[in-house]
């Protein structure tokens, strides 16, 4: 069984939200909502050693997702592959699943009230495309694969290139990983 895990390289992003874009536009996300944004981080560190990233937020599509759990009508779940999805036609829009989640990464469908996030793309990948952020990375800072097959991109960089993890804190586990930019950190 596929179990999905994406891999953000920091070292490659240039902060473009190329990704931003081709998530709003290809998943039909309402103006001023997000499922995935990138942020810059900086600059850090003591002069003449100052360095700035691109931070790309999503979904982290947790081993232990907190959202999952809390959700009182079962709207939010996990499925066997480790992609979290919001049935948005069981949602409520109660919020339990957005304060949920130490990423930030839910938001509530300004018309419709009902939790939205990203899905990683659930619909392409089933057709064996990659999802939309990835596709539209030009700098391929966006690597998404099975962290199960030690013949993907995703096991060999989670195994050799030390990323690390968001908030690993949490214990949510979550399955984006970064590779950190390095210097001025």
């Amino acid at each position: 069984m596929t179990r999905w895990a994406m891999v953000v390289d920091l070292r490659r992003c240039v902060g473009c939200q190329s990704c931003t874009a081709a998530c709003q536009k290809g998943n039909d996300v309402p103006l001023g909502t997000f499922y995935t944004f990138v942020t810059t981080v900086g600059p850090t560190g003591i002069y003449p050693t100052l360095g700035m990233y691109h931070l790309p937020v999503l979904c982290m599509h947790c081993e232990n997702p907190p959202c999952v759990p809390c959700c009182p009508t079962g709207a939010t779940t996990q499925r066997e592959d480790g992609i979290v999805l919001v049935d948005a036609d069981r949602c409520i829009g109660c919020g339990a699943c957005i304060m949920a989640c130490p990423y930030h990464a839910r938001t509530r469908h300004p018309t419709k009230g009902v939790a939205q996030k990203c899905t990683l793309c659930a619909s392409r990948l089933k057709e064996g495309q990659q999802p939309l952020c990835v596709v539209n990375c030009h700098q391929r800072a966006r690597i998404l694969g099975d962290l199960d097959d030690p013949n993907s991109q995703v096991f060999r960089l989670v195994n050799t290139a030390f990323p690390i993890q968001l908030l690993p804190e949490s214990g949510t586990d979550p399955q984006v990983y970064y590779i950190m930019p390095t210097g001025g950190r």
